[in-house]
């Protein structure tokens, strides 16, 4: 499983910014998704998840981005997106976007097995 994320940058607090992630090289329906944020010096967390079934899909969102992010899947394309609104100073970080096989999705990095490089968000 190969994943490549996209689309972080500088913005000013307030702003919006939608994430990317293509996901190649898995099934869909047998494997969950998350995104993920790190800050030096506070290790990674858990921001959402998401998990595909065949019709339906099932969506978690952290507490500390409740209302503000949403993530989203591309079936068609195989990316999965993090649309992040009402951006915040606190929000800055290393963004990632990982997978594990199994369909119970979970906010705890260590359970996810593929992870791509992250890309950078900066929220001033």
């Amino acid at each position: 499983v190969q994943l490549v994320e996209s689309g972080g940058r500088s913005v000013q607090a307030g702003e919006s910014i939608t994430l990317s992630c293509q996901i190649s090289g898995y099934a869909q329906a047998t494997y969950s998704m998350g995104w993920f944020r790190e800050v030096p010096g506070q290790g990674r967390q858990g921001v959402a998840t998401y998990y595909s079934a065949l019709v339906t899909a099932s969506t978690s969102i952290a507490d500390p981005v409740q209302g503000r992010f949403d993530v989203s899947l591309d079936k068609a394309n195989n990316t999965l997106y993090l649309r992040m609104n009402s951006l915040k100073p606190e929000d800055t970080g290393m963004y990632f976007c990982a997978a594990r096989f199994g369909i119970i999705a979970t906010l705890i990095p260590g359970r996810y097995t593929y992870w791509g490089e992250g890309t950078q968000v900066t929220v001033s």
